[in-house]
């Protein structure tokens, strides 16, 4: 089973990064932290390639517990750091906390969660034609 997820994330990093780059003029015109935006697009993906291999693990456990206990596990851990992230922001930035930065964080979230999850059910339905092939023999 080829594991091509982290190609995925780190094509997607250079993606967004090059548009955040390409942008930047137009961003701090409208209020942006750009820095802001760099450092939480390498955060998220970073804590992306962390949950995935949790989950992955959770995926091809033989117990329904552990996946459960997997799965959820980074879905919360993914939820929970990143809501700390965005909250370290606006303290840190009471003043100045720019809104459309934190859609855009919230953007990313998306985008990172979506490239995760595409992965994680093709692992899933690779696993089951596996047993499915197995249990025709």
């Amino acid at each position: 089973m080829s594991d091509r997820f982290y190609f995925r994330v780190i094509g997607l990093f250079i993606l967004l990064n090059a548009t955040l780059l390409g942008l930047k003029a137009w961003l701090l015109d409208n209020g942006v932290h750009h820095n802001v935006l760099l450092f939480g697009n390498l955060a998220l993906a970073a804590l992306s390639a962390f949950t995935y291999n949790m989950s992955r693990k959770g995926v091809q456990a033989d117990s329904n517990s552990v996946f459960m206990l997997r799965v959820y596990g980074a879905m919360i851990s993914r939820m929970m750091l990143c809501l700390a992230g965005i909250t370290i922001y606006a303290v840190v930035n009471r003043a100045h906390t720019s809104r459309i930065t934190i859609f855009i964080l919230m953007g990313f979230y998306a985008v990172y969660a979506i490239c995760e999850n595409i992965s994680l059910q093709k692992i899933t339905r690779q696993r089951n034609q596996g047993s499915v092939n197995q249990e025709a023999l």
